[in-house]
């Protein structure tokens, strides 16, 4: 299991631009390729609808009060991120995550853990 870190306010000008919540411009410079590290971002009270998930890692992210809205997250790294009070009406999330995991983080705040065989 992922060791949970605190949330972070990262360097990277694309986690800047999802910051400033401009998700297409975000989604348009991440689909010409390079490497992104979102890995502990703090995400809190941000609207992110309309984020491309697919392939992030956002493991230890936090996501309190958050708009997740219709994000498909299902192949998106989520292990040790923390989804307390976020807006997730419409969200697919990875198969890994029980709904108890996401319960639990979505109203307690708890890092959420893979169920793995």
């Amino acid at each position: 299991m992922t060791q949970a870190q605190t949330p972070k306010i990262l360097q990277d000008p694309l986690y800047q631009l999802l910051r400033d919540e401009n998700i297409e411009d975000f989604n348009t410079a991440r689909s010409a390729g390079g490497a992104i590290d979102l890995r502990s971002g703090d995400f809190r009270g941000l609207d992110l609808r309309g984020l491309d998930a697919h392939g992030l890692d956002l493991s230890n992210a936090y996501f309190r009060g958050a708009d997740l809205r219709g994000i498909d997250f299902s192949h998106t790294r989520l292990e040790g991120a923390s989804l307390a009070g976020a807006n997730i009406s419409g969200c697919y999330f990875p198969k890994e995550l029980s709904a108890d995991e996401l319960l639990l983080s979505l109203n307690h705040g708890t890092r959420m853990r893979y169920n793995t065989p």
